[in-house]
């Protein structure tokens, strides 16, 4: 039997939630690039790309590259400005992938457990 169109849509729902959840999971993998998330979040949401780079020990093609995962992972946007860049903290996209995974933990929404009962 041929699937639903609601069926389809529901399958390509999940793996873009899992998409989501991959590449999110990845970015925040590397313990340098939590701590850009944790500074931006500390200094107000945005701080310049230069003021990033000063605050960690690591040269800046590799603040670059953290920033650039961070970026399209989405937990990011940065604004160009002449010379300048911008990075600013999307708190929205990290709260509602990481929230709603651990929404499914919670104890309201995890599945029942069966009980076996002795005989």
């Amino acid at each position: 039997m041929p699937e639903s169109p609601k069926g389809r849509s529901r399958k390509k729902d999940a793996a873009r939630t899992l998409e989501d959840l991959e590449v999110v999971f990845d970015a925040l993998a590397h313990a340098q690039r939590r701590h850009i998330l944790m500074a931006l979040h500390f200094r107000g949401g945005a701080m310049l790309a230069g003021d990033i780079a000063e605050r960690f020990a690591c040269s800046w093609p590799t603040t670059t590259r953290h920033l650039g995962v961070l970026r399209d992972a989405g937990l990011v946007e940065v604004r160009q400005d002449g010379r300048h860049r911008t990075y600013r903290l999307n708190a929205a996209r990290l709260q509602s992938v990481v929230g709603d995974w651990l929404g499914h933990f919670t104890p309201s929404k995890a599945p029942k457990s069966r009980r076996r009962t002795k005989t």
